[in-house]
């Protein structure tokens, strides 16, 4: 049975470079089970400008005692009078084997495109072991520490830009229950190029939730990236978003 989680977005500032947190889409599971959620934002506004606001964010998980399969697709899109403010995609696949209670192997794919950023396409494939550092009923700790392939083209605005590199991705991810109404999670990542380790991208994402009713939470999510060497110089090195809303599952 699909879970369908609809999210209602309040406010929204920077936007950032996507970064796909797989930690917050994770469902905790005994049996055998297909689990996920979808959302579906759009917005036409006609007022001074003409404004077009596009979200689509879907998730789909099937977990077993050995495996695990992640699926995520996110597409955001705003215009106003025709210029792209955020235009940006991501298609990420990811595979879990248990190797031990307290190891995990992971291998994954991903997608992305970001006009805004200027990324064509940004396509990696990576592998590597997960470990679970420490868990109880109130908090989670994980560690993740892969190797990945990673293919860039830029957009048209730079002639000719692609890139083929092999980076780490080394990430620590922490879920805390401190109460029944409260709940944080957060992931935060580094990755670095191996043959130039200034080339490196950090990436942190937040999210805390207040439980309202049994099916309704306030979620506040913020999502920090910054990129050492952006595809371009006119690009900020550091992006980020801040976002707050209501959560209601069913």
């Amino acid at each position: 049975m699909l879970r369908l989680t609809l999210v209602l977005i309040i406010m929204t500032s920077i936007s950032h470079a996507q970064v796909i947190n797989v930690e917050t889409l994770r469902k905790p599971s005994d049996s055998t089970k297909w689990t996920g959620s979808v959302s579906l934002d759009i917005s036409l506004i006609r007022n001074v400008n003409d404004i077009v606001r596009i979200a689509n964010k879907a998730h789909v998980q099937y977990k077993d005692s050995m495996n695990l399969w992640l699926f995520v697709n996110d597409i955001n899109l705003q215009k106003i009078e025709g210029n792209s403010l955020v235009n940006r995609g991501t298609q990420h696949l990811r595979y879990n084997r248990k190797i031990t209670e307290k190891v995990k192997w992971e291998a994954f794919a991903q997608a992305q495109y970001d006009a805004i950023s200027d990324i064509n396409l940004r396509a990696l494939v990576g592998t590597g072991p997960r470990f679970k550092l420490s868990e109880n009923d109130n908090y989670k700790f994980y560690l993740g520490t892969l190797v990945m392939y990673e293919y860039e083209k830029a957009s048209d605005v730079i002639e000719d830009r692609l890139q083929e590199d092999i980076r780490g991705s080394a990430y620590l991810s922490f879920s805390l229950y401190p109460s029944e109404t409260l709940s944080i999670i957060s992931t935060s990542y580094f990755q670095p190029r191996f043959d130039k380790f200034k080339d490196h991208r950090l990436s942190s994402n937040t999210s805390v939730l207040f439980k309202i009713l049994d099916d309704l939470a306030f979620k506040t999510t913020f999502n920090y990236f910054f990129d050492a060497e952006p595809v371009s110089t006119a690009i900020p090195r550091t992006q980020y978003e801040l976002t707050n809303g209501l959560l209601y599952s069913f």
